[in-house]
This record gives C-alpha cells, sequence and structure tokens, in this order.
C-alpha cells in the first residue's frame, strides 16, 4: 500500500494558487483514473485507487499546509502504511517554474508544511516531490505563495503537473533510487 500526500490548503480561495500545487497533481491523478469518489477522515479528503493489485491512497490533508503533518501521520498509522511507502508533494520557492526534484532525508527548505511533516513523523527521512514554484523577493513569501500563476506560468506548471502524475505512476511499482534517476534532471 502507498500514501501520496498533495499539500495544499483547503477552501476555494486558494485552488490553484502558488502553495496547492500537492492538490493539483492528486486532482489531476484523480481525473486521469476517473476517480470520483471521495472520502474523509482525520481532517483530510481522500482517494481510493488500486493499481496494479496495489492499494494507493491519494490525500490531501484540509488542515492548512501548516499543519499538514497532523493529518498524514493519522493516515499512515490507521492504514498502517510504512513512511517508505509515502510520497509528500510540494511546492518550492528554491527552484524555478518548470523544475522539479525528488528528495528524501533532506531539509524541509524553510517549508511549514514539511516541518510539521517532519515533527509529527519524527524524522526527515520520507521521500517528496517538490515542484519548482520560484520565488519573487519584492513579495511578501505568504502573498507570493497564497497567489495565483500567471497564465504563462500556468502553462509551465500544467505540463510539470502532467509529468507528476507520471512520476507517481512510477513511485508505485518503482525502486525510489531507479525513479531519482530516472526523473532529476530530466525537465525543462
Amino acid at each position: 500500500m502507498k500514501l501520496i500526500v498533495g499539500i495544499g490548503n483547503p477552501g476555494k480561495e486558494y485552488e490553484h494558487t502558488r502553495h496547492n500545487i500537492g492538490f493539483d497533481v492528486i486532482d489531476t491523478i484523480c481525473n486521469k483514473f476517473n476517480i470520483v469518489n471521495s472520502k474523509t477522515k482525520f481532517n483530510g479528503i481522500y482517494y481510493e485507487l488500486n493499481y496494479k493489485n496495489e492499494k494507493i491512497v491519494l490525500l490531501k490533508p484540509q488542515s492548512y499546509v501548516n499543519l499538514s503533518g497532523e493529518v498524514v501521520i493519522k493516515f499512515l498509522n490507521y492504514f498502517k502504511i510504512n513512511i517508505d511507502d509515502m510520497l509528500v508533494i510540494v511546492d518550492d520557492l528554491d527552484q524555478q517554474i518548470g523544475k522539479y526534484k525528488l528528495k528524501t532525508n533532506s531539509s524541509s527548505g524553510g517549508h511549514n508544511g514539511l516541518k510539521n511533516i517532519e515533527l509529527h513523523l519524527g524524522t526527515k527521512n520520507y521521500k517528496r516531490l517538490k515542484i519548482g514554484i520560484s520565488n519573487n523577493k519584492s513579495i511578501d513569501t505568504k502573498d507570493y505563495v497564497l497567489g495565483k500563476f500567471s497564465s504563462e506560468d500556468r502553462k509551465i506548471i500544467n505540463d510539470v503537473i502532467n509529468s507528476s502524475v507520471d512520476i507517481v505512476i512510477d513511485f508505485i511499482d518503482m525502486p525510489f533510487a531507479e525513479l531519482v534517476n530516472k526523473y532529476n534532471n530530466k525537465h525543462r
């Protein structure tokens, strides 16, 4: 069993903002596999996918980004999923739009959602897909991450989201080291 976590904020006002890139990836996976029935548990919306005889839980925590770990740990424990079988999808200010990187056992990079996940897991040794949203130092970070992409940037991000779906599918049946070799440095 695998747990795929898309990080984002609940609510209409946050839809398709830079901080909600994880939610966008989960939604795109659901569209690809025609998954329409969501369930709720532990302050999370989740979907179930059976892929190659393996159950996949696709999770969108509803606790706001900064408290994502509270939901993630409950899902890991409830479904008895090993931390090695979890992938967290998150926005990354330190990478340009169009870039992404698979990482494990690395720092939160100042991302409060990742900090909270690390707090609740008691480790930073978990897998993540960090999707670049660039950074604009002339705008307050909070306002920037909660802002929407320009139409030009949205086209780039949509391509990255589609690539991310392929990454998630490969994560399901590929060792992580192979996944990293296949995808890191392959993008735009």
